[in-house]
């Protein structure tokens, strides 16, 4: 028989205590979120793109990213797009979609279906974004009467060993762009980037890669703030006011020595209902939550700098260099030194 899912508690309010780190900036910091490209398309029916999956265009757009995300705004004009495996998805003025776990996709207009990647294509059109032999607008299509512009943008982060927000994330989101506000903060990143598309001064480049992951941010919080009451996830965690304070405990001081016991007081909750809540939301108990954030931090230390395996122990709350070399190789499959040749 399948278990019924029980209601989370309800528990009186929390205390107001003094702000923690935002877990969210936080992760997108260690997980190293980075622009990779950020262009527009200006596209007259009937015009098809199809783009391969992550792991295959990696290598022409970030080496060293374990994954990619891409998203597309539709400026003006409307298309059809989704997963090479899925249904095409109608898209309006304003809309926006994501594949946040590098899905292939494709995006059409008019409307087509069996549209399958040409890999070598791909290639050739994101090394010339990367290199800068393409220009920022990007026209193509059919010659028709009916146009499209799209904002697209490419982003890398890493994956491994723990990256909660990536693996809450559907494979596909979709925002529709009548439900926003007026003078909406995502409608003046876009006015931004198209001023930035008039531009050819020093420093546009990085202005759109760092435009690009303002945007994606945007959208991630749009897409929380949208998320329906009693949904799982990291992301849900966030939102609750228990978990989340807990969330932020953790990341703010990830070398700490943690129990059960002290977080639930911090938090304002019985250890029994702290447990449960924190493990409903998040996935994971909050101890070992706090074990798997340690090694992702540890991972960035070792790709990222030259200190030695003790030191950087230390600086992820391990007294004992064995006792984190466990831990790591538990959570990676790799020991910490074979982590950082490769």
């Amino acid at each position: 028989m399948t278990e019924r899912p029980v209601p989370l508690p309800q528990s009186p309010a929390a205390p107001s205590p003094a702000a923690t780190r935002d877990p969210l900036s936080d992760l997108l910091r260690t997980v190293r979120l980075r622009g990779a490209v950020f262009f527009m398309v200006d596209a007259a029916a009937p015009w098809v793109s199809a783009m391969p999956d992550g792991p295959a265009i990696a290598p022409v757009l970030l080496p060293d990213a374990q994954q990619v995300i891409s998203f597309h705004i539709v400026v003006r004009g409307s298309c059809f797009g989704g997963l090479l495996d899925g249904a095409p998805l109608e898209l309006g003025p304003g809309d926006v979609i994501v594949f946040p776990r590098g899905d292939g996709y494709f995006m059409s207009t008019p409307r087509q279906t069996g549209i399958a990647p040409n890999v070598d294509r791909a290639h050739a059109f994101l090394r010339g974004m990367v290199s800068g032999a393409l220009p920022f607008m990007v026209k193509d299509g059919g010659g028709g009467d009916d146009r499209l512009i799209l904002v697209c943008g490419f982003l890398g982060c890493d994956a491994r060993p723990f990256n909660p927000l990536m693996a809450t994330l559907p494979r596909m989101v979709h925002l529709k762009g009548s439900a926003r506000a007026p003078d909406d903060k995502l409608d003046r990143l876009l006015e931004l980037t198209l001023a930035e598309s008039r531009e050819s001064t020093p420093g546009t480049e990085s202005v759109r890669l760092r435009l690009s992951e303002l945007m994606f941010v945007e959208v991630i919080r749009r897409y929380v703030a949208g998320l329906p009451a009693h949904d799982a996830g990291w992301l849900a965690g966030l939102q609750d006011e228990f978990v989340g304070r807990a969330l932020g405990l953790l990341h703010e001081r990830a070398a700490h020595a943690w129990t059960l016991e002290t977080l639930a007081e911090e938090v304002g909750l019985s250890r029994s209902a702290f447990a449960d809540r924190f493990a409903r939301l998040v996935g994971d108990p909050p101890i070992q939550y706090l074990t798997r954030w340690r090694m992702q931090l540890a991972a960035r230390l070792l790709t990222d700098g030259s200190a030695k395996v003790g030191a950087v122990a230390l600086e992820v709350g391990y007294d004992s260099e064995a006792a984190f070399s466990r831990a790591f190789k538990k959570e990676t499959g790799l020991s910490p030194m074979a982590w950082r040749r490769r």
